[in-house]
C-alpha cells in the first residue's frame, strides 16, 4: 500500500467506464474511460466542443450519462447523487450563488445543505481565506467577478470535500484573485483529488500528476506525469488544441 500523508495513493478515487453521453443526434462523449488515484490531479486539455465540461458535470452529477459508469469514492454516481454530492466541490464559470443574499447567508445556506458541522467557525476560516470578510454582510450582487469567485471557492470547499471539479477556475479573475485560488489550492493540495479544465498548458503542466486530452468526445492522450513527455504533450496540445479555446 503506497499511503502518503494518511492517503492511499493506491485507491482510485474517480473511475469512469464507457462513459457516453448524447444530445439528439450529437455523441458528446463516446465511450469514455479513465481512472484517477486518490489524491491525484487530472488536468483536462481539449478545443471547444471536445465534451470537457459535459464530462465534469456528469462526474459532479448535474446530468446524467446516456450509458457508461461512474463511481466516486466508490460509489455509483446513479446509485446515490446525494451521497456522491457531498463527496465533492465545483468551481465552474457560474458562481452558483445567490445574488440577493449576502456572502455569509449564502455559505450559511450551502452549509446547512451539507449539515455541516461547527458551520459558524468553518464560515469564518473560508471567508478570511478568499479575503471577504470584510464584505460578509453584502449583497453578492453589488460584487465584482473577482469576488463572486472567490467566494464560489469558499462554497465548494466548504463541507470539506475530498474531490474538487475545477472547470477553467482562473477564467475571470483578477490577478489578486488568481493568486488567492493558487494559493488555496497549494495549501489543500495533499489532502484532496481534482479534475481541472484548463487551456493555459503551463499551468496545467506545473500542478497535474496526469493529463489528458479529449477531441470530439475521445481521449486521445492520457499519461501519467511520470510517463508524460512533455514536448509529446506540447506537440499534441498544438495540433489539436492551441488556437481553438477550451
Amino acid at each position: 500500500m503506497d499511503v502518503v500523508d494518511g492517503m492511499d495513493k493506491t485507491v482510485n478515487e474517480v473511475e469512469v467506464r464507457g462513459l457516453t453521453k448524447v444530445f439528439g443526434r450529437r455523441t458528446v462523449l463516446d465511450k469514455v474511460s479513465f481512472d484517477i488515484e486518490r489524491g491525484g490531479f487530472l488536468t483536462l486539455l481539449g478545443p471547444n466542443g471536445a465534451g470537457k465540461t459535459t464530462l465534469v458535470r456528469i462526474l459532479a452529477t448535474l446530468i446524467a450519462p446516456t450509458s457508461g459508469e461512474v463511481r466516486i469514492s466508490g460509489l455509483p454516481i446513479s446509485d446515490d447523487s446525494a451521497a456522491v454530492r457531498s463527496k465533492i466541490g465545483l468551481i465552474s464559470h457560474s458562481p452558483l450563488l445567490y445574488s440577493d443574499l449576502t456572502a455569509e447567508e449564502n455559505l450559511k445556506f450551502y452549509g446547512k445543505l451539507y449539515s455541516v458541522e461547527g458551520l459558524a467557525g468553518r464560515i469564518d476560516e473560508l471567508l478570511d481565506q478568499v479575503e471577504l470578510d470584510h464584505r460578509r454582510f453584502d449583497l453578492v450582487r453589488t460584487f465584482s467577478k473577482g469576488m463572486l469567485q472567490r467566494l464560489a471557492i469558499a462554497r465548494a470547499l466548504l463541507h470539506r470535500p475530498s474531490i474538487l471539479f475545477l472547470d477553467e477556475p482562473h477564467t475571470g479573475l483578477d490577478p489578486h484573485a488568481v493568486d488567492i485560488l493558487e494559493g488555496l489550492l497549494a495549501y489543500i493540495r495533499r489532502d484532496h483529488t481534482f479534475v481541472m479544465i484548463t487551456h493555459n498548458l503551463e499551468k496545467a503542466l506545473a500542478l497535474s500528476s496526469s493529463a489528458m486530452i479529449l477531441v470530439g468526445g475521445e481521449i486521445i492522450f492520457k499519461k501519467s506525469r511520470e510517463e508524460l513527455d512533455i514536448e509529446e504533450l506540447k506537440e499534441i496540445y498544438r495540433q489539436n488544441v492551441k488556437g481553438e479555446g477550451a
